[in-house]
Formats: C-alpha cells, sequence, structure tokens
C-alpha cells in the first residue's frame, strides 16, 4: 500500500502556534495548482506501478481551492499512478470555508474523508491561537458535514495557555456529543519563529506548562477510550473501522510521494524533500525540474525511524523484525536499553513486541530517542 501527499501551502491567515509552510497571499495559488500537477506527472513511476490507496490533502489550508482545483489535482493523480478504486481521499479543512454548499459540493467530489480543523469549541482559545473561525462555525460545520460523510475527523489542542483542565474536558465531551469516529489531538507546542514564541518572551501569554499538559493528555486518553476509540497512533483516535489510512500507513513505514512545496516523499530506502518556497517551487517545475533533495538512509536511519514510529503505534517495535531487518546487535541494543523504561513501567513486552504503557505515552519521544542507536552504519 503506497500513498499520496499533497500539500496546499496557502493559509488565510496565520495561526500563531503554527510552523508549517505556507504563505497568506493567495496570488500565485492558480500557478501552484498548475506546478502541482506537473510534479505529479514527472513523478509518475516513482511507485513503479504499486497500488495508491490514500490521497492526502495537506498544508497549510487545502480548503482554500477551489471544488474544480481539487478536482484537477485528484484527476492529476489518478492519470499517472494506479490507484485503488477503494482509496481514502482525505481534505483537511478549516471550519470558515466549511459552508454548507461547500460542504454539498465536497460530498459529490472523490473527496471521501474530512478532517476538520477545530482546535477548539471555545473563544478564548481560538483567539489566542488566530484561528480564523469561531466556535459557532465550528459546530455548525461539523453537524452539516455528518449529513454527507460518514469518515469524519477533527483536530483538538491541549495544553493551551489558560485552558484549565475544566475547559479541557468540556472540549472533549463537546467533540463526543456530535458522534464524529475519529479525533486527532496535539499538545500545543512553541516552535521557534512564532507569533506564540515571541508572544511567550514578551510575557503577553504565559508559558505551556507541560504538567498540566499531561494531565490534559491523560483525561483525553481516558475519555476517549471510555467511549469506544483506539488510541492506534499517540496522537490520533478512532473507532474501529475509522483509523485513518493515511497516518497508519506513515507510522508503519509505508512509501509514500509527497507533492507540493515542504512536502517530503519516502520509498523505504531514500527520503526526499521538496524545497520550501513557494517562488522557487514554481519557478523549477515551470523549467520542467523537480525542486526535491534525497538522502539514502542508513541501517541505523532505518532502525531508529522504526523504532520512533512503532512505539507510537499500538502494533509497537517487533524484536524479531529489528533482528530480520538491522541485524542482531541492533535487537541486543535495544533490549538492553528498554530496560529501564519496563522497570519504570512505561515500557512493557507482549511477546517479542515493544509497547509504551499508558502511563509512557505522553514521554514517548523522549523514551524512543533514547532508544535510538547512534554509533552503526
Amino acid at each position: 500500500m503506497s500513498g499520496i501527499y499533497i500539500h496546499i501551502p496557502f493559509c488565510k491567515q496565520a495561526c500563531h502556534y503554527c510552523d508549517f509552510h505556507f504563505s497568506t497571499s493567495l496570488k500565485k495559488k492558480e500557478a501552484m495548482v498548475e506546478c502541482l500537477t506537473k510534479e505529479i506527472e514527472l513523478r509518475k513511476h516513482e511507485m513503479n506501478g504499486e497500488v495508491i490507496k490514500t490521497i492526502y490533502f495537506g498544508g497549510g489550508t487545502p480548503s482554500v481551492l477551489t471544488i474544480d482545483e481539487l478536482r484537477f489535482l485528484i484527476d492529476a493523480v489518478y492519470e499517472n499512478f494506479n490507484v485503488s478504486d477503494s482509496a481514502e481521499i482525505t481534505l483537511e479543512a478549516n471550519p470558515d470555508d466549511l459552508s454548507r454548499n461547500r460542504i454539498f459540493q465536497l460530498s459529490h467530489s472523490p473527496i471521501n474523508r474530512l478532517s476538520i480543523g477545530v482546535q477548539s469549541f471555545f473563544e478564548e482559545d481560538l483567539k489566542l491561537m488566530n484561528r480564523a473561525h469561531d466556535s459557532r462555525e465550528a459546530e455548525d460545520c461539523i453537524r452539516e458535514a455528518k449529513k454527507y460523510f460518514g469518515n469524519i475527523s477533527i483536530d483538538l489542542i491541549y495544553g493551551i495557555p489558560g485552558m484549565d483542565n475544566h475547559r479541557w474536558k468540556a472540549n472533549i465531551e463537546k467533540a463526543l456529543s456530535f458522534g464524529i469516529p475519529h479525533i486527532s489531538s496535539y499538545a500545543l507546542t512553541v516552535e521557534p519563529r512564532t507569533a506564540l514564541k515571541k508572544f511567550i518572551e514578551k510575557g503577553i501569554v504565559e508559558d505551556v506548562d507541560d504538567e498540566q499538559a499531561q494531565e490534559q493528555f491523560q483525561m483525553l486518553l481516558w475519555m476517549l477510550e471510555e467511549n469506544g476509540f483506539v488510541n492506534y497512533e499517540i496522537s490520533n483516535f478512532g473507532k474501529p473501522g475509522f483509523f485513518s489510512e493515511n497516518n497508519t500507513a506513515y507510522w508503519q513505514g509505508k512509501k509514500y510521494v509527497g507533492i507540493g512545496p515542504s512536502a517530503h516523499s519516502f520509498d523505504g530506502q531514500k527520503r526526499g524533500w521538496n524545497i520550501r518556497n513557494n517562488h522557487k517551487y514554481i519557478e523549477a517545475l515551470e523549467m520542467g525540474k523537480l525542486p526535491i533533495e534525497y538522502e539514502t538512509l542508513s541501517t541505523t536511519d532505518r532502525y531508529n525511524e522504526y523504532v520512533m514510529t512503532g512505539l507510537r503505534t499500538i502494533w509497537g517495535v517487533s524484536l524479531n523484525k529489528v533482528e530480520n531487518d538491522f541485524g542482531q546487535n541492533y535487537r541486543q541494543f535495544l533490549e538492553q536499553q528498554a530496560q529501564k523504561y519496563v522497570g519504570k513501567h512505561l515500557l512493557f513486552l507482549d511477546g517479542d513486541t515493544l509497547l509504551v504503557t499508558k502511563k509512557g505515552k505522553f514521554l514517548v519521544d523522549g523514551i524512543a530517542s533514547d532508544l535510538f542507536m547512534l554509533n552503526l552504519k
């Protein structure tokens, strides 16, 4: 199973916490769409005819594209790749773009899954993050989307400065009240060169409280599992049958082609990344050149990536796979390094599979980094 990721590098306005690649100017949107289709065509042989099971529009804000522009890009993928008849096609969308008419139009397109960037149902949180929508738009668009789409996900952010546990619990309860089958939830992180970082440095906004963020993650985990969700990846919760195929493929190390400025690709052996500049991306594609760099991953790189992605999921890290794919030295190293976390009840072994405990989930990235091999190639 392989996938296509298409990065749409435009937003109506900049969220204070975001460090993804985007532009708030839509002047080059038409040229960008043309160049995205050119990149799709230039890279059509990369999957060697493998079946494409997922097409994912991320960003940025993909919902700034018109229905015709989305169809144009989807058609280009179908014309150049071997796409499954049952492919999951996801559009990330902001509530302010999802009017009743727009949702109706989307329901008559090939898109069959919506990922809605709600982030919070409270005005004070949305204003702090500089989101373009308000709470009413968030609630209205979910109700309307449910009339036409069975596969809907929403994003929520916890650890927001000033958001106490009571308000976070109310956010979760509101999300559950809609009966949607998938929720992605992330801790607010303070990235360099963002407005949020500057506000915190100037004392305009209080700093993120990691201890409270951990409490809110545990609340999220308990409440969603009580309501039938499976935490199949640290930040992703799905009802059975509604796990994101795109997310699952990524965390299981499947191949994918990333289209658009700043998009990443992976073919199992090497990783590629496109230039993070709209003007240079368009300029290169208009000359028929791919603005991409590649890195061939060493055995150690691939081991480290497997540990990082595997520990974040319910499928864990197979010791037998580590030995078969990377060598006995890697297995021995992993078993030795993991012992202290098993002793602290942050990791546990189920047969030959290393898994993270509920206690260890919030700390998983730090745990994984301590299991990385640094000296073998």
